[in-house]
C-alpha cells in the first residue's frame, strides 16, 4: 500500500467526523427556534383564551344591563296600571307589561348562558397560564441542554480542525488535492476498503494483480475503483467506514 494513504485513511476519518459535527453545529438554531416557536404557540394560546373571556365578560354586561332595562320597563308599566282610564288602554297596557316579562326572560336566558360560558372561558385561561408555565419552564431546561450541547460540540469542532490541519500537513499537497476533488464527488468519502477483492463501498469487485498490489507492503502505487472512482486502500484491521459503507452504487 502507498505509504501516504494511511494518512488519507486517518484524514478521511477526521473529515468525516468533522462533517457530522457541522451538521450538527448547524442543527441547533432550528432547534432554538423549534423550542422558542413552542413557548410562541403556548403564549398566543393564552392570550386568545383571554381575549375570549374578556369579550364573555362584555356580552355578560351587556346582557345585565338588557335585564335592568326591561326590568325598569316593567316597573314603569305596572306603576301605569293604576292610572288607565278605559279597558283598551289597560289591555294595551298588559301587553306591554306581558312582552317586557317575555323579554326579560330572554334576557336572563342569554345572561345564564354567558355566566356558564364565562366560567368555562375562566377555566381555559387558568390551563393555558398552567400550560404556559410548564412549556417556558421545559423550554428553558432545553435551551440550557441544547447551549450546553453546543459549546461542547464547538469545542470538539475546532478541536478536530486544528488535528485536521495537523494531519494534512503529512500529506503531498498534489495527493491533498486528489483526495479533495474525489471527496466532493462522494459525500466526503474518497477513500474506499477493499475485502476480499471487492470495494466495500459499492461493492464491485477489484481487478486481482490490483488486490495484490494494495496488500503489498512495499507498493507504491495508489489505485482506483473501476466503478466509483474512490482510492483503495486494503488493511489487516477493518477501518470504520461511511454510513454508505454498506450501499451499492449505481
Amino acid at each position: 500500500m502507498h505509504p501516504d494513504i494511511k494518512h488519507l485513511i486517518g484524514l478521511q476519518v477526521i473529515d468525516l467526523r468533522l462533517n457530522e459535527l457541522r451538521t450538527l453545529v448547524a442543527s441547533f438554531p432550528k432547534r432554538l427556534a423549534e423550542i422558542d416557536a413552542g413557548a410562541a404557540t403556548a403564549r398566543q394560546q393564552l392570550a386568545t383564551a383571554k381575549e375570549t373571556l374578556i369579550t364573555s365578560l362584555k356580552d355578560r354586561k351587556r346582557y345585565e344591563l338588557d335585564v335592568e332595562q326591561w326590568k325598569d320597563k316593567l316597573r314603569k308599566y305596572k306603576d301605569q296600571t293604576a292610572a288607565v282610564k278605559t279597558n283598551e288602554a289597560y289591555k294595551a297596557l298588559q301587553h306591554e307589561i306581558a312582552n317586557a316579562e317575555a323579554e326579560i326572560a330572554k334576557a336572563e336566558d342569554r345572561l345564564l348562558e354567558r355566566m356558564v360560558a364565562g366560567e368555562e372561558y375562566e377555566r381555559q385561561v387558568k390551563a393555558a397560564e398552567r400550560a404556559l408555565k410548564e412549556v417556558e419552564t421545559a423550554a428553558q431546561a432545553d435551551r440550557q441542554a441544547i447551549d450546553a450541547e453546543q459549546a461542547a460540540a464547538q469545542k470538539e469542532l475546532e478541536a478536530d480542525i486544528a488535528e485536521r490541519e495537523r494531519a494534512v500537513a503529512t500529506i503531498p499537497e498534489d495527493l491533498l488535492d486528489h483526495y479533495q476533488r474525489i471527496a466532493r464527488r462522494h459525500n466526503g468519502v474518497a477513500l474506499a476498503e477493499v475485502r476480499d477483492e471487492t470495494c466495500m463501498l459499492c461493492r464491485v469487485r477489484v481487478r486481482p494483480h490490483v488486490y495484490q498490489e494494495l496488500r503489498r507492503e512495499t507498493s507504491h502505487e495508489i489505485f482506483h475503483c473501476e466503478s466509483c472512482t474512490r482510492i483503495l486502500y486494503y488493511t489487516d484491521q477493518p477501518v470504520a467506514q461511511a454510513p454508505m459503507a454498506q450501499t451499492s452504487e449505481g
